[in-house]
């Protein structure tokens, strides 16, 4: 038994939750700005405003304005040079967030669920995954484009819900950003927070969400009951 009850799913963030993928999607992104004739963007500003998906974050990176949206053919143009470089470059420097793997081998071996539910689409998410050697924890695999809809709507999640042939009621949304928390509240999962990521300037602590962590490793602790 749990912590959490009846739990026995853990659905998953990717990029902020799992990865820090930042390094990589600058890169890519400043690729895609000069190919427009615009200004590369810092990599702390673009770390700000990771979490929606790629073509929210290029409108934010074209126009510097995390709510404006960019001409639309200057997105599509940057867009298409984003999809090349990333896709040739999505690993060159991201990494698992300090004992990730650890930890997800660990609640594997206590035979929960695992499903990853990300933004990112799903032609970068896969090949992610396996280059960073965990991709067979996943019974299933939910990217920004796997759905009519992405989070913070909770499609997403009911859908990998379904793919894991569980309840809500049996699964916990882990995520970094206010979109994971909504997803999980409206998808009625509970809600682990961690505060690694890229929250985008929100204050995790005054969501609401069952936890809020700052290590994987609390995670382990919070789910599995010592013998």
């Amino acid at each position: 038994m749990t912590f959490f009850g009846q739990i026995n799913t853990l659905l998953f963030d990717l990029d902020g939750t799992l990865v820090d993928s930042v390094p990589d999607l600058a890169s890519s992104i400043n690729v895609a700005l000069q190919t427009i004739g615009h200004q590369p963007q810092p990599e702390a500003k673009i770390r700000q405003w990771v979490g929606n998906g790629v073509d929210r974050l290029l409108h934010r990176a074209i126009t510097g304005d995390p709510a404006a949206t960019a001409d639309a053919q200057l997105h599509d143009q940057a867009k298409q040079s984003f999809n090349l470089c990333y896709s040739d470059h999505f690993a060159d420097q991201s990494r698992l967030y300090s004992g990730v793997r650890e930890g997800l081998s660990r609640l594997h071996g206590r035979g929960f669920k695992f499903g990853c539910v990300t933004n990112k689409p799903i032609q970068f998410t896969t090949p992610l995954l396996e280059k960073l050697g965990i991709s067979d924890y996943f019974q299933t695999t939910v990217g920004g484009d796997s759905t009519p809809a992405r989070k913070p709507d909770p499609l997403p999640l009911l859908h990998a819900l379904e793919q894991l042939d569980a309840t809500p009621a049996e699964a916990v949304m882990v995520g970094d950003s206010i979109n994971d928390f909504e997803a999980g509240q409206d998808a009625g999962t509970a809600t682990i927070m961690v505060d690694w990521g890229y929250h985008q300037g929100v204050d995790l602590a005054g969501l609401g969400a069952n936890a809020l962590i700052s290590q994987f490793k609390q995670l382990t602790e919070l789910l599995i009951t010592p013998a």
